[in-house]
């Protein structure tokens, strides 16, 4: 399998391991043109998924459970179909799956580096081929993803994600310390003591996966809640994380109030990570319980958490304004806006601006909203679910009634049938208003208009108008002024694009994450960031008796 040979590892120290690279490329990502076998494929299971809700247990200790706590995960173009129904764990069930977790830990990490490897590599395999198009279809209809916003997620990424790990973490086991005779040193890579607790996200499938597998891969044991509108993605996931070999008892699949389930695994003296992704005030929250419960954990936790931000692309006068425009098109708006990297707040100079606002809403006119599923032709669909339509809502009211706030295209909503919003493009005369400071998560892009001379001080403003720090664009073509911008930039962006858009990290090629409010900028997809679910151990071995405990110096 992907040319991965199998090593013999021990935890003698001193032993020096044989190791042979392991190669490992990024997924290709499918087209689904006309007639291809993948577009078949995807029609089949999308057309055998139409109107069927899919039963999702939690899963503790390998065994289904069902309470009397039923939810519904709902279409998001079709609110009237209910794609997934779900219980809610109680805590005493919270509590079970993390007993049931923490049997299987030490046999899990006792097991090889390379036999836990060889499970994400299969389940990666297996999400390549078979199991593609039922994931696909799961991810466009439960959360309201098109074709290729599905493929770049819950396949490409995915895959990625669990193929580049599984090789870190073989290769980490070859990063070893110095020896000098007569000892030998060597690391071990242990897992965190305790359990990690996953909580996952709507709006990427290959997140929720990558959130409890990382953990599992390096030994740890996981309580993984998923997110309740991405429920049918997360438990095929987990499905075929089984099927390619996991044992039972190292994820445990719990579906939960968020608020019980915080306050549950803060409250295990075994809490040893919390690996998050989602909004700023849970992660504060999550924080906040655990520093209050520091004297009752076995060891400090490990927290992790990416949270969004209020991304930019600033343009300068030497701009290509195609670049400019159709990336514009691409960050705000694909998948609705819903993206942690997705552009939310532009910076025009007034040279350009006439051009590149007459471009904007030409292609704005473009731009389908609608079911990806029926039609292939929609570049995005509707908002995840009624709460996130009613606070997107609010923002283009809000920019109804600013007199600072100028709706040039869009702003039209309606949640009939599903939670639709249009693309919508907003002009500003004040930088400093809310709408140019605080996270929309939506199909809305606010443009401040500069005066070109003044862009030092536009960038100074970018760094400083918001908490955030996640990612952000420059378009110029002007060598000294992308090396300006990097300079007065550089802690505004945990990943940072020259003339491109915002949004689009790939695994191994731009690990993501941000810092300040947006998280704990641990990489995602690079190869550092299952260092992160580790507890090394240093051990020194001699193999020469000492013979006397007087230094020379004494004699």
């Amino acid at each position: 399998m992907l040319g991965i040979r199998r090593l013999l590892l021990t935890c003698r120290p001193g032993f020096r391991l044989q190791h042979t690279a392991i190669a490992v490329k990024n997924e290709p990502i499918l087209e689904f043109k006309q007639g291809s076998s993948e577009r078949q494929a995807l029609k089949e299971a999308l057309n055998e998924q139409k109107g069927q809700t899919l039963e999702v247990p939690c899963v503790i200790g390998g065994e289904s459970v069902w309470t009397n706590e039923i939810q519904y995960q709902l279409c998001p173009f079709n609110h009237s179909h209910k794609v997934a129904k779900f219980c809610y764990a109680d805590k005493d069930l919270i509590n079970k799956a993390i007993n049931a977790a923490l049997s299987a830990h030490r046999e899990w990490d006792l097991k090889p580096v390379e036999d836990r490897a060889q499970i994400f590599f299969k389940a990666a395999d297996l999400i390549s081929g078979s199991r593609r198009a039922e994931l696909l279809a799961r991810t466009m209809i439960g959360q309201g993803k098109t074709v290729i916003q599905a493929e770049i997620d819950a396949a490409a990424e995915l895959i990625d994600f669990f193929r580049f790990n599984a090789k870190h973490a073989v290769d980490l086991q070859h990063e070893q310390p110095i020896s000098e005779p007569p000892s030998t040193n060597s690391t071990l890579y242990r897992s965190l003591e305790g359990f990690v607790a996953a909580v996952s996200p709507f709006n990427f499938t290959a997140i929720g996966g990558n959130l409890a597998g990382a953990p599992a891969l390096m030994g740890n044991v996981v309580v993984w809640k998923p997110s309740d509108t991405a429920m049918a993605a997360s438990y095929t996931v987990y499905k075929i994380l089984l099927e390619a070999g996991l044992p039972p008892n190292v994820i445990q699949f719990v579906p939960s109030d968020g608020p019980l389930f915080g306050e549950t695994i803060t409250e295990s003296e075994h809490l040893a990570g919390i690996n998050f992704t989602g909004s700023v005030p849970t992660f504060k929250h999550l924080w906040k319980l655990v520093s209050k419960k520091l004297d009752k954990y076995r060891t400090f936790p490990r927290l992790s958490g990416e949270c969004g931000g209020k991304n930019f692309h600033f343009v300068h006068k030497s701009a290509d304004i195609g670049s400019v425009v159709n990336g514009t098109i691409r960050s705000a708006f694909e998948y609705g806006g819903q993206k942690c990297s997705a552009c939310s707040r532009m910076y025009v100079p007034d040279s350009l601006w006439p051009e590149i606002k007459k471009n904007l809403l030409e292609e704005q006119k473009k731009i389908k909203v609608g079911n990806p599923v029926d039609d292939f032709e929609t570049f995005f669909s509707a908002v995840i679910d009624n709460k996130s339509f009613a606070r997107i809502k609010k923002w283009i009211e809000h920019a109804q009634s600013s007199p600072n706030l100028t709706i040039i295209s869009g702003g039209k909503y309606d949640d009939n049938i599903g939670y639709f919003v249009e693309p919508s493009i907003i002009e500003t005369k004040d930088p400093q208003d809310p709408i140019m400071k605080e996270e929309i998560f939506g199909p809305i892009v606010t443009v401040y208009v500069y005066p070109e001379t003044k862009y030092q001080e536009i960038l100074h403003l970018i760094d400083t108008s918001t908490p955030y720090g996640l990612t952000g664009s420059v378009f110029a073509q002007d060598e000294n002024v992308i090396a300006e911008a990097s300079k007065i930039l550089r802690y505004s962006a945990g990943n940072f694009y020259i003339n491109d858009k915002s949004t689009g990290s790939v695994v191994a090629q731009q690990p993501f994450g941000g810092a300040r409010i947006s998280g704990t900028n641990d990489k995602a997809g690079g190869p550092h960031y299952i260092l992160r679910w580790t507890s090394p151990q240093s051990v020194k071995e001699t193999h020469v008796p000492l013979t006397k405990w007087r230094y020379p110096y004494m004699d």
